[in-house]
């Protein structure tokens, strides 16, 4: 998904995508770039997953021959039901980025958020270093938009950790309905572990923000490292900005419900678009086991080991879902479909979103300048 998901994980934005981005850095062409030895990985990523693919194609001859059979049956109005789910996530994530910036003295309007989740995720699973460049690109569209630098990153850091957090939730959801003694049962006491861990991590964490001793800290490190590091002291300043932005979001226990909820929204949209794939494809869906697959897959894919986590995303879906019980053959047409609707689709969508934001924003610069 988005990565982006729905997104979370490099923070996820959600998530695929920009669903999960890194800690965001400024907005200037400098910090968007990454060094010359990460993307010579990223270009010998994509040709392993070549190499990989094609070794698989020749080994795996007769399951691929089954899963194309499949594919060509595909049923059209089941797989628009995956699509329209898919954007629905695309949408609660660009709900909740927006939701995150209601101090701003003007909000961009639910659909320009929306094209910018797209565009940040295309950037993020197609180009070398995306994960970054997305970030500096929607940092620098919505500062063109009158949005404080500090308040754009600390909606990004925020929305990340939201987007973690209920995917950890939905985890634990699907490891607690498997059945104990179904197939891949093992998974089960891993994943509750792992998801109990991780939780308690966040909550951790935002215990820890809310500390003032743990801001004091924070800024007497910030003044050390900035009196003796240049560059230091404006990177000290834009943290300190950062967590001041961070602080004034908070809603309260209780007010954390609603962007909670939309985050969790953007996973169940496309955990429900994969569930409409194997819809799609005349699979029996393993509902009982979905959940922990689906889980465990979007790990996979915020770690970006290939581009766009090609090949990753596959093998790990496909493999899950036979070891929960689905034969070969359709494991890896519902992963290749899957896969279909929240990546490949996304991609032309997205890079549309890029180019209109990105000619829109100038000409406005443009005019503004005359």
């Amino acid at each position: 998904m988005t990565t982006t998901g729905s997104e979370a994980s490099d923070l996820p934005v959600s998530s695929d995508d920009l669903r999960h981005g890194p800690a965001p850095p400024t907005a200037t062409a400098k910090t968007a770039r990454r060094p010359r030895w990460q993307v010579w990985a990223w270009w010998a990523g994509a040709i392993a997953v070549v190499a990989v693919a094609a070794v698989a194609a020749v080994t795996h001859r007769h399951e691929l021959a089954a899963t194309s059979r499949l594919l060509a049956h595909v049923s059209i109005p089941k797989l628009t039901v995956a699509l329209v789910l898919e954007a629905a996530s695309f949408v609660w994530l660009a709900a909740l980025q927006r939701w995150l910036l209601r101090g701003a003295r003007a909000r961009p309007g639910l659909a320009t958020m929306t094209g910018l989740a797209f565009g940040a995720n295309a950037m993020a699973g197609a180009l070398p270093g995306g994960s970054a460049l997305a970030v500096a690109w929607v940092i620098r569209q919505l500062r063109r938009r009158g949005i404080d630098l500090a308040l754009a990153a600390a909606m990004l850091v925020v929305a990340g950790a939201l987007s973690v957090l209920a995917l950890a939730l939905l985890l634990a959801l699907g490891a607690l309905l498997a059945d104990p003694g179904g197939p891949g049962a093992g998974l089960r006491t891993v994943v509750l572990t792992s998801a109990a861990v991780l939780a308690a991590v966040i909550v951790a964490a935002v215990c820890l923000t809310r500390s003032s001793r743990l801001r004091r800290a924070i800024r007497r490190v910030g003044r050390y490292v900035g009196a003796r590091w240049r560059a230091g002291e404006r990177l000290g300043r834009l943290l300190a900005d950062v967590l001041h932005q961070a602080e004034t979001i908070q809603p309260g226990v209780w007010g954390w419900r609603r962007p909670f909820g939309m985050a969790l929204g953007n996973w169940v949209c496309d955990a429900a678009a994969l569930t409409a794939a194997l819809w799609a494809l005349g699979i029996d869906v393993p509902w009982r086991s979905l959940l922990i697959a689906y889980g465990l897959t979007q790990i996979s894919i915020s770690l970006r080991l290939t581009p766009g986590s090609l090949g990753i995303a596959e093998a790990s879906l496909s493999t899950l879902l036979v070891v929960q019980g689905i034969p070969a053959d359709q494991a890896i047409a519902a992963a290749l479909l899957y896969r279909v609707v929240s990546f490949w689709a996304a991609q032309p969508v997205g890079w549309g979103c890029w180019l209109r934001l990105t000619l829109h924003t100038n000409r406005a610069g443009e005019t503004g300048s005359e």
